[in-house]
């Protein structure tokens, strides 16, 4: 299913176009929004006219619920009609169940980063990012093969990890969104590890790692991940070293009963290869052996070095404490009953309007 055709199938619900636009973007990126991402989307004034009008139709419609937050003038607004999900052929999207008060904010971080590049084309499931991976693989079979001669076809088992979303604009472009939620870097390492593949087949790309305020000082620590994965592939005297401390790191070496020469020797590698990149790389090589040090394409570090790829940081402006839901566990019950009763669904987990805190 197109971009243009999820949006025709849910203005089909009496939406404009516009009104479509966001409100796909809202299914597919988190399920839930607040009254400021539609009237920036929309370039409205929040709260204004057209902006309540809009909510409203959401209410009266039972398209969505309504929800109080801690702060007594804030609302969150859940997406969860079901014929409007089965519109966009994502009937059973996990965005259209509860989401726990500490997810809340992460979902309203993800809609924000995807507002910031909103005209794209975004493939948020593993299926289309597969698919267009091999689509592009095909391409590429012509388009470099000088480039790509001797390369194996991608490999598709750890590819595209997170549900991060990829953005692709009408001249193939490509933006990689990647929300930091920690200050810890080790997962961010998997996610570029896992995106490899794509990069090296797609020649203009942008990673763009989006913060909230509160971890703008981790920007660094990210860069150097970017740097490192991507920019700075390891010398072949630096593996076989890596490959001989690996061996005794996993046997577990005593180094009180071998020769003090290699005692030393060990130590001295283990004070060369301590930091994130290489215990990352370690537990890689504890699954995959020798196949954890596997290259990346050289395509990549050339297109950082031409200019054609870049890397991002975007912090975002807006704060998320103020939005945790704020909903008791017995109204949340009987508002689910009356919202189950009146929808017709078949099952009560299908729709859940409350967002339940964590007990």
């Amino acid at each position: 299913m197109t971009a243009q055709e999820r949006v025709d199938a849910v203005a089909d619900y009496g939406f404009t176009e516009r009104q479509a636009r966001f409100l796909v973007l809202v299914m597919r990126n988190a399920g839930l929004c607040v009254k400021r991402q539609y009237a920036a989307f929309a370039g409205i004034a929040n709260g204004g006219e057209k902006c309540n009008a809009f909510f409203e139709k959401l209410i009266s419609r039972r398209f969505a619920v309504a929800v109080e937050c801690i702060h007594n003038r804030a609302q969150l607004y859940h997406v969860h009609h079901k014929p409007l999900y089965h519109a966009i052929d994502e009937a059973d999207s996990r965005y259209r169940r509860t989401v726990s008060a500490r997810s809340a904010a992460e979902r309203l971080m993800r809609l924000d980063a995807a507002l910031t590049c909103a005209d794209l084309d975004w493939l948020t499931t593993r299926s289309e990012k597969v698919a267009y991976l091999e689509a592009r693989a095909a391409r590429a079979s012509s388009e470099h093969r000088v480039a790509l001669a001797g390369q194996e076809g991608p490999d598709l088992t750890n590819q595209f990890p997170g549900t991060f979303p990829i953005g692709v604009d009408p001249n193939g472009h490509v933006v990689l969104l990647y929300l930091a939620t920690v200050p810890w870097t080790d997962d961010f390492r998997t996610f570029l590890l896992g995106h490899t593949a794509l990069l090296s087949l797609t020649p203009a790309w942008t990673l763009r790692v989006v913060f909230p305020q509160p971890l703008r000082r981790a920007i660094g620590s990210y860069q150097r991940v970017v740097h490192e994965e991507l920019e700075s592939p390891l010398q072949e005297q630096t593996i076989n070293d890596l490959k001989h401390y690996f061996f005794h790191r996993r046997r577990g070496t005593d180094l009180n009963a071998i020769p003090a020469g290699l005692r030393d020797l060990l130590n001295h590698r283990a004070e060369t290869f301590a930091g994130p990149r290489f215990g990352h790389l370690y537990r890689r090589w504890l699954v995959n052996e020798d196949a954890a040090f596997k290259p990346n394409p050289p395509l990549i570090q050339e297109a950082l070095a031409s200019g054609r790829a870049r890397v991002i940081c975007v912090v975002l402006p807006h704060t998320y404490e103020h939005l945790s839901p704020l909903v008791s566990r017995r109204r949340a019950r009987r508002r689910n009953r009356h919202t189950w009763e009146e929808n017709g669904d078949e099952t009560p987990h299908g729709v859940n309007p409350s967002l339940n805190p964590v007990p």
